[in-house]
C-alpha cells in the first residue's frame, strides 16, 4: 500500500442514510480522504444507522472490530411476508397479525442462542456465487443456518400489526431472518450501536485515533490483546 494510502489512519463513524449501499459510502469516504478505506460490517441499502469505517493504516485492525455486538431498532410488519424479508421484495403472503400475547411468545423463542436460515437475498456465497444473485434469477437454494446470540429483543410499540423492536445481537445476526421467524418482514432497520460506539457519535469528518478506538473496546494499542481493566 503506498504511503499516501496509509493516512489519515483511524476509525470513522458514519450515519448511513437509506438508499446507498455500504460500499458506496466506503467509496465516498475513500475519495474524500485519499486513504485506503474498509468497514467493520455492512448494512443493507434500505437500512440506516451506524457504519464503522477504518481508514488508512487502521484497516489492518479490522479483525478487532468486525466481531463487536450490534444494536438495532426495527419495524417488523406482521401483516405480510416478502420475498426478501424487507420492503424491497414482493409480497408473497398476506397474514393475520398475532395479538400481543402471541407476539410475546414468538419473541421469547428468539432470545438467547438461536439458529436461523440466512436470508436468500444476502451476500453469502452458495456454490461460489452470491446468494442474492441466485435469488434475483429465481434460483431456489437451501440456505445455510447461522447460529447467533440475541441478548435482548424488546417491544417498543405494537400497533396495527407492526412491531417496533429494540435488539441487541451478536455480530453476523440477520435481523431480516428474525423478522421472518416472527412471521413478517422488516419495514425499517436502524443500527444504533456497534460495541461501545453509538450512532449519536457519527461524524464523517472526524477520525478516531487507532489507540483511542482500541481502548474503547478493551484492546491493547497493538491490537494484540485485552487491555488492563
Amino acid at each position: 500500500m503506498p504511503p499516501r494510502g496509509r493516512s489519515p489512519s483511524g476509525l470513522i463513524l458514519v450515519d448511513k442514510p437509506a438508499g446507498p449501499s455500504s460500499f458506496a459510502i466506503v467509496a465516498e469516504v475513500r475519495r474524500r480522504t485519499g486513504a485506503r478505506t474498509g468497514h467493520a460490517g455492512t448494512l443493507d441499502p434500505f437500512a440506516t444507522g451506524l457504519l464503522v469505517l477504518l481508514s488508512g493504516a487502521a484497516t489492518k485492525l479490522a479483525s478487532c472490530f468486525v466481531g463487536l455486538d450490534k444494536r438495532y431498532v426495527t419495524d417488523v410488519d406482521l401483516n405480510a411476508r416478502t420475498s426478501t424479508g424487507d420492503p424491497e421484495g414482493e409480497v408473497v403472503e398476506r397474514l393475520e397479525p398475532p395479538d400481543a400475547e402471541e407476539l410475546a411468545r414468538r419473541l421469547a423463542d428468539l432470545r438467547g442462542e438461536i439458529e436461523l436460515p440466512i436470508p436468500a437475498a444476502s451476500a453469502v456465497k452458495i456454490g461460489g456465487e452470491r446468494a442474492y444473485r441466485l435469488h434475483r434469477r429465481g434460483v431456489e437454494v437451501e440456505m445455510p443456518v447461522r447460529r447467533s446470540h440475541v441478548e435482548a429483543l424488546d417491544v417498543i410499540a405494537y400497533r396495527d400489526g407492526v412491531a417496533r423492536l429494540d435488539l441487541r445481537v451478536s455480530s453476523g445476526t440477520y435481523v431480516r431472518a428474525i423478522a421472518e421467524a416472527l412471521g413478517g418482514h422488516c419495514v425499517s432497520l436502524r443500527r444504533t450501536e456497534v460495541g461501545p460506539f453509538t450512532v449519536e457519535e457519527a461524524d464523517p469528518g472526524r477520525i478516531l485515533a487507532p489507540d483511542e478506538a482500541l481502548a474503547r473496546i478493551g484492546r491493547a494499542p497493538d491490537g494484540g490483546g485485552a487491555a488492563a481493566r
